[in-house]
């Protein structure tokens, strides 16, 4: 059975200025053409050439595009078994985040360097950015994820940055203080006086974790404690600020390697068993 050939095209769950394309299994061909925004992407399955400016590259599964606002460019499949995901980023905003990470410069923003990577460690952290730029609502998540992953694309310079650390400990206490709530990464920027990318880098080397990752990690941390005194899996997702219980369910399982019902159901056997 053939299979079925799928196009997709929305904005980010949590961001207007990200829009997001896939094609499963297509044989379309574009013209040249260019964008108005950065954009990158990796190649899911089959082969293409990719053309940008006056450079031509045959691409395959796990290579990552990238594409200048501006730049001519094309990508034609060479059989129909051909898949792909984009990422458009509004050029105003990945400007700002470039102010933040690279060495200052004359022109508005910085062009990417290379048209492509073949690292497969890029194309995992793709996957996952795209997963949680689809479904993820909390703009923390969301926003520090992107920002961590276009300073990867342009910084070459950024490990000897000295930290901007500001009073990083308020971050902390706010998101301890506000467990259930989704903070967004800007509020965190007010109370500290830092841009974004600092506050996450800041952060990351105090705690060990960026900021969203963090506030994961203690939401499984209290989920756990609330199931052990009987709570409900869906009051706990609820309250802990989970999107739904599938999204508890997935974190939860990746930090225990149990689902939240197997883990109550051991305090709960082992509370009927010493009765």
């Amino acid at each position: 059975m053939k299979a079925m050939k799928m196009h997709s095209l929305s904005k980010s769950a949590a961001f207007d200025f990200v829009e997001m394309r896939s094609a499963s299994h297509s044989n379309s061909c574009y013209s040249t053409h260019s964008h108005d925004e950065f954009s990158f992407g990796v190649v899911d399955d089959g082969q293409a050439v990719y053309k940008n400016r006056k450079n031509t590259h045959k691409i395959a599964s796990q290579t990552l595009v990238t594409i200048n606002p501006g730049d001519a460019h094309s990508c034609n499949p060479q059989s129909e078994n051909w898949s792909y995901r984009m990422l458009f980023i509004e050029t105003a905003w990945m400007a700002k985040i470039q102010q933040e990470i690279c060495p200052p410069s004359s022109y508005d923003y910085s062009p990417f360097e290379q048209n492509l990577l073949n690292n497969r460690a890029c194309y995992h952290a793709f996957n996952h950015l795209y997963q949680m730029l689809s479904t993820q609502k909390n703009p923390l998540t969301a926003e520090s994820l992107l920002i961590e992953y276009c300073a990867q694309l342009f910084n070459p310079v950024l490990i000897h940055q000295e930290v901007r650390m500001g009073n990083i400990s308020l971050v902390q206490e706010l998101i301890m203080d506000k467990l259930g709530s989704n903070i967004a990464l800007h509020d965190f920027c007010k109370l500290t006086d830092l841009s974004p990318f600092h506050l996450i880098r800041s952060f990351k080397q105090r705690f060990g974790q960026s900021p969203h990752a963090y506030q994961l990690d203690q939401r499984i941390k209290r989920a756990r404690t609330m199931l052990k005194s009987g709570a409900s899996l869906a009051s706990t997702a609820h309250d802990l600020g989970f999107a739904d219980q599938s999204h508890f369910q997935r974190n939860f399982k990746k930090r225990t390697a149990l689902t939240p019902r197997q883990y109550q159901q051991f305090f709960i056997s082992d509370g009927l068993s010493k009765a």
